[in-house]
């Protein structure tokens, strides 16, 4: 007998009411590098972006983009390997690492940060169009109500978005509770719990995306934990 679904639901989590230099919200980016590390998202992402964008430089945004630290593995990977991208880095906090966007330029990425709340920034009058805009761990702290209202901003300001995101599943709470022993602290620890419940199974996204008609869209699990979304403009 099949288990029983577990119904979505959004709490607060702890590192998005920490100051961005607070020691244990530092320590909890860092650990973040370690879950997309094991989720292997940004392999999933960059295999998108690389199917989706074709040839030539091209411009991208990451909404909620923290440090850089996940836009830096999209540059090192195997799928965007001499890909020369312009990169705009959106969050409300200031705490794009300087390292990142240096290491960024090397790979021949040019890169800019931007401190902005995402329905602002997406909602800015003549703000520019982006051939792709991509999402990492993020989606999932929205109600349906104000998500349906970032993903309508986001289909206005782009033709390719792609959000990779925590699948809801024992499985995944299960590989949560597990976290400390590899280390990472109690922001952490509470934080992937609460990421799991808040995340998403097949279709949910896609409901509330704002009419698809002229879009291609596609959602499900991906590895062991992790829930791919992509809309293509057709």
């Amino acid at each position: 007998m099949a288990a029983p679904a577990i119904a979505r639901r959004v709490e607060p989590e702890w590192l998005d009411d920490l100051p961005a230099l607070d020691p244990r919200a530092r320590r909890a980016r860092r650990d973040l590098r370690l879950v997309n590390a094991l989720m292997g998202n940004a392999a999933i992402v960059a295999r998108e972006l690389a199917r989706g964008l074709g040839g030539g430089a091209k411009r991208i945004a990451e909404i909620g983009a923290g440090e850089g630290d996940f836009l830096l593995a999209l540059a090192r990977s195997r799928a965007l390997r001499g890909a020369r991208h312009r990169a705009t880095l959106v969050d409300r906090q200031p705490c794009a690492d300087r390292a990142a966007l240096e290491a960024l330029g090397t790979r021949g990425w040019e890169a800019a940060a931007v401190q902005s709340d995402v329905f602002a920034w997406l909602a800015a009058c003549g703000g520019p169009r982006y051939d792709a805009i991509v999402a990492n761990l993020f989606l999932h702290h929205f109600e349906p109500a104000p998500l349906a209202r970032l993903l309508e901003g986001a289909s206005r300001r782009t033709r390719l978005f792609i959000a990779c995101e925590p699948r809801r599943s024992a499985t995944g709470l299960a590989a949560a509770a597990f976290l400390g022993a590899l280390g990472c602290n109690e922001v952490t620890r509470h934080d992937a719990v609460v990421s799991v419940r808040a995340g998403f199974r097949a279709g949910e996204v896609a409901a509330l995306w704002p009419g698809q008609d002229g879009w291609t869209i596609s959602e499900g699990a991906r590895g062991a934990f992790s829930h791919l979304f992509v809309a293509r403009r057709a």
